[in-house]
């Protein structure tokens, strides 16, 4: 990775995910992580404070950043749960099937590039009826803010370290064969709409889905 991928935008991303608002809709999804738990971007450790201890057997903590790695040891030396760092993208979980119950997803999946073969790892990983908790901005449903997004989004990845702007995140969790059972959306106040439409939610790996 370049200088400005390890050094300066961990620093810039950080910042941006742990203003106000995120941190507050982080704080009514992450309290429902159970049992063995994949977290996929845990990036520099911002939502350790929110697991429940008393819920929760341990984290695994998949992000292939050594920069965000690296800038995560404050909170992992403040966390009240066990984690175990992956280095590795979410394209390649080192993780047996059915060996979690529940993988969680904050602000995540509009940068990885795959994010199909990402999200069919996250399910093979996952035990039947298995929990996916996700916390994702994404595609607009308005229209004069979705053709914002799709005019910046180059420009806009190649300085956000991969983000994407116009990922419709329900769509691509539904397309990897999850089921999907709670939905919220909403534009996060004070952030730019195009930045700041919201997917909120809890989708399930079915019960009698084999594994890949």
């Amino acid at each position: 990775m370049s200088f400005y991928e390890e050094r300066i935008l961990p620093h810039v991303i950080n910042k941006a995910c742990s203003l106000g608002q995120v941190m507050k809709l982080r704080s009514q999804l992450v309290p429902r992580a159970k049992g063995r738990v994949l977290e996929v971007g845990m990036g520099s450790g911002i939502n350790l404070e929110f697991y429940n201890p008393d819920q929760i057997d341990m984290v695994y903590g998949l992000e292939p950043s050594e920069g965000m790695r690296r800038k995560a040891l404050p909170n992992l030396n403040r966390s009240p749960v066990h984690v175990e760092w992956l280095g590795l993208p979410g394209e390649q979980i080192p993780l047996q099937d059915n060996s979690v119950d529940t993988v969680l997803l904050t602000f995540t999946l509009c940068t990885i590039p795959d994010w199909h073969a990402a999200l069919l790892q996250m399910k093979r990983v996952l035990k039947p009826g298995g929990e996916l908790l996700f916390l994702e901005h994404g595609e607009s449903p308005h229209e004069n803010t979705r053709k914002w997004q799709n005019r910046i989004n180059p420009g806009w990845k190649k300085l956000a370290g991969g983000c994407n702007l116009n990922r419709h995140i329900a769509d691509l969790i539904r397309q990897a064969g999850f089921e999907l059972e709670e939905l919220e959306n909403l534009y996060m106040p004070n952030a730019p709409k195009i930045a700041g439409y919201i997917y909120k939610g809890v989708a399930r790996k079915p019960e009698t889905e084999g594994n890949l």
